[in-house]
C-alpha cells in the first residue's frame, strides 16, 4: 500500500472534487479549457492544475511563492482548495494561541519569526507598510502600523507592528480571522502564517 505525503493526498482529493463546488467554497475560478483553477494569493494570480499536479504563477512577482516560499505555499494552497468552507470572514481577530491546537505556533521550530519582523521594522514604519502593500495588503487600524493581507480569498491575516520607543522594544503580532479554522487545519494555518511573515523578512 502506497503511503501518500500530505501534498500527494491533497492533490488526490482535489482531483475528485467538482469544480463548481471548489469555486463556490474557495473564491477561485475554473477554466474548463485548461482544466485548471485560478486563485488569488497575496494579490497575485496562480493557476492550479490538479490533473498535472502543477501550480504556475500568472502574475509578476508570483515566483517567490514557487521558489523561496514553496515549502509553505504548495501544501497550503492545495489544502485550501480541498478544505475551504463557504464561510465568510467574521471580522473578529484572534491570536494563533487562542485557536484550538494553537500551541503549535509556540513550540520548537514552529515558533513564528515575529521577533525578526520587529527587529527589522522597529524603526521603519514606512518600510513595513511598503512591504505589505507590495503583496496586496491594505492598511488596518491596529498598533503603530498594521496590514491586512489575503493569503487566500477567505483567509485574511493581519500583521501588527508596534514601533520601538524609549520605554518599549518593538514587537509584532499576527492575527487570524476567527473563521480561519473552518477552512484549514491548524498545522496548515501555521504554514500560512509562516508564508505571510517570511514575505516581510
Amino acid at each position: 500500500m502506497k503511503v501518500l505525503s500530505g501534498e500527494d493526498k491533497a492533490w488526490e482529493l482535489l482531483a475528485g472534487l467538482q469544480p463548481e463546488d471548489v469555486c463556490k467554497r474557495t473564491g477561485a475560478e475554473y477554466d474548463r479549457q485548461t482544466g485548471a483553477y485560478r486563485i488569488s494569493v497575496f494579490g497575485a494570480m496562480f493557476s492550479v492544475a490538479h490533473q498535472k499536479k502543477e501550480i504556475l504563477a500568472l502574475s509578476p512577482g508570483g515566483e517567490i511563492f514557487l521558489t523561496r516560499l514553496r515549502y509553505f505555499f504548495v501544501l497550503s494552497v492545495i489544502w485550501y482548495m480541498v478544505g475551504a468552507a463557504d464561510v465568510q470572514p467574521t471580522g473578529k481577530l484572534v491570536k494563533p494561541s487562542g485557536m484550538p491546537g494553537g500551541d503549535i505556533f509556540f513550540r520548537g521550530s514552529h515558533v513564528l519569526p515575529l521577533e525578526q519582523i520587529a527587529k527589522k521594522f522597529g524603526a521603519d514604519r514606512d518600510g513595513f507598510m511598503d512591504r505589505g502593500l507590495l503583496y496586496g495588503g491594505r492598511q488596518a487600524e491596529y498598533g503603530d502600523a498594521s496590514l491586512e493581507l489575503s493569503p487566500f480569498p477567505r483567509i485574511p491575516v493581519t500583521v501588527v507592528l508596534w514601533l520601538a520607543d524609549e520605554e518599549w522594544e518593538a514587537r509584532a503580532d499576527l492575527l487570524f480571522d476567527s473563521s480561519s479554522t473552518a477552512h484549514l487545519p491548524i498545522d496548515v494555518l501555521w504554514s500560512v502564517a509562516m508564508m505571510t511573515l517570511l514575505l516581510f523578512i
